[in-house]
C-alpha cells in the first residue's frame, strides 16, 4: 500500500486547557451531540437508579409513535385509576377524564408528572408493564447496553437502572430524531387543571444556551439532571447522577457544559460528495478517479490542539476500472497529534467505466514493465 498524507492547519489563539472540573456526583458524562464523542466521564457505565430521567424514554417513544402515524398529538387519552392515584410528582389529571396526548407530554416533560407518564404508557401499549418492554426494546436498538426499565416513571424498583452514558445516548437520539418534540423541553412552565408548575431544570432560567433536558430525584437515586446547551453551533449533552441537591445538580451540570464550550471545538473535517483526493486509475476511460467519503466526518478537539489535526489516506498501489459509484478503494484516517481518532472508507464519487481494448492493452504493458502485474 502507498500512504498519502495531507494536513489541515487551522489558525488558533493560544489557549491552555486546564484540568477538568471536579464534579460532585456518583457518575457523570459530557458528550458532543454532533458525533457522540465523550469529552469527560466518570463512572459513566455504572448502572444507577435514573429516577425521572426515565421519562426521557417515555417521551421518546411517544414522539416515535406519533412520527410513525400510530398516534396523534390531538388524541384524547383516558386517565385510569392507576395513573390518577400514582404518588410523587403530578400533572394533576383526574380519573375518568380524557386529556390530549400533547398536554400529557407537556405534563411528563415540564411537570415530571408520574400520572401523565402512566396514562401515556397505558395508551400506547395497553399497560405500563407492556410499555416497559417497549422501552427496553428501544433502549437495545439505541445501544443503551446497561439499561433496564421496569416502569414509565422512574419509580424506584430494584432492577430499574440506567447509566450516564446510556442516558446521553438516548438524549442525543431524541434531539436529532425529533427536534420539534424536543422543543417542549425548553418550556419553563406549564398550566393544567388551573395549576401552574415551573420546569425543575434550573439551568433553563440561568443560561440562555440551555434548552433542556430533564431532572430526576428519588431518595435512592439522589438528584439527577440531563442538560443540553448550544453555543456557537456546538451542542453538548451533560448527565449528572447522584448529586446532593437540586442546586448541586444544576451547578455540577453547568460546570461540565461551561468547560466543554470553553475548551473544545467541533470540526467538520470532510463532507460527502466532495473530492478529497484524485487517484490514478488504470484500464479506465478516464485516467483519474475522484475519491471522497460517504458521511460527514465530525470531530471534537481541544481548542489548543486544532493545528495538530491531520488526515492520512491509505490507498492501494494501483486501482483498476471498472468501478461503480460508492465502491470502497481505501481508507481515510483523521489523527490528532499523530494518534488516529476517526477511520472511515474512501469511496468512488462516480463510476469508472472500463477503457476500450487498445487502451487496456497499453495499460497492461505499462503495468507489466512497472512490475505491477
Amino acid at each position: 500500500l502507498l500512504l498519502s498524507i495531507f494536513t489541515c492547519r487551522l489558525a488558533i489563539s493560544e489557549i491552555v486547557t486546564p484540568p477538568p472540573p471536579t464534579i460532585q456526583a456518583k457518575s457523570y458524562i459530557l458528550m458532543d451531540a454532533a458525533n457522540k464523542q465523550i469529552l469527560l466521564q466518570h463512572n459513566a457505565d455504572l448502572p444507577l437508579p435514573p429516577a425521572s430521567l426515565t421519562k426521557i424514554m417515555t417521551s421518546y417513544i411517544a414522539a416515535y409513535e406519533i412520527e410513525q402515524g400510530n398516534f396523534s398529538d390531538e388524541d384524547m387519552v383516558p386517565i385510569s385509576v392507576k395513573a390518577w392515584k400514582k404518588p410523587g410528582s403530578k400533572m394533576f389529571v383526574r380519573e375518568g377524564t380524557k386529556v390530549s396526548l400533547q398536554q400529557l407530554l407537556k405534563g411528563i416533560i415540564i411537570q415530571s408528572g408520574n400520572d401523565a407518564s402512566i396514562a401515556v404508557a397505558e395508551y400506547i401499549s395497553g399497560s405500563e408493564s407492556a410499555f416497559a418492554d417497549l422501552m427496553n426494546q428501544h433502549a437495545k436498538n439505541l445501544g443503551m447496553n446497561n439499561t433496564n426499565f421496569l416502569n414509565s416513571t422512574g419509580w424506584p424498583a430494584e432492577e430499574h437502572l440506567s447509566t450516564a452514558k446510556d442516558l446521553a445516548i438516548l438524549t442525543q437520539a431524541l434531539i436529532s430524531k425529533f427536534p420539534e418534540h424536543y422543543k417542549i423541553y425548553a418550556e419553563k412552565s406549564f398550566s393544567f387543571n388551573n395549576i401552574t408548575q415551573d420546569n425543575r431544570n434550573k439551568l433553563l432560567f440561568r443560561d440562555d444556551t440551555v434548552d433542556g433536558v430533564k431532572t430526576g430525584y428519588t431518595e435512592v437515586a439522589g438528584y439527577c439532571l440531563v442538560a443540553s446547551s448550544v453555543k456557537d453551533g456546538m451542542r453538548l449533552i451533560s448527565v449528572v447522577m447522584g448529586t446532593s441537591g437540586p442546586q448541586a445538580r444544576a451547578t455540577e451540570s453547568q460546570k461540565l457544559l461551561s468547560y466543554g464550550h470553553r475548551f473544545f471545538k467541533t470540526l467538520t473535517t470532510h463532507t460527502p460528495n466532495r473530492t478529497i483526493h484524485q487517484s490514478k486509475i488504470w484500464m479506465g476511460e478516464k485516467n483519474t478517479l475522484d475519491l471522497g467519503v460517504r458521511d460527514s466526518i465530525i470531530v471534537t478537539i481541544p481548542r489548543n490542539q486544532l493545528d495538530q489535526v491531520d488526515t492520512k489516506l491509505i490507498l492501494p498501489t494501483e486501482i483498476r476500472a471498472p468501478l461503480s459509484k460508492g465502491e470502497e478503494v481505501g481508507k481515510l484516517i483523521v489523527t490528532l497529534s499523530d494518534q488516529p481518532i476517526v477511520e472511515t472508507a474512501l469511496i468512488t464519487l462516480a463510476p469508472a467505466e472500463q477503457a476500450g481494448f487498445f487502451k487496456r492493452i497499453w495499460h497492461a504493458i505499462l503495468l507489466f514493465f512497472d512490475g505491477l502485474i
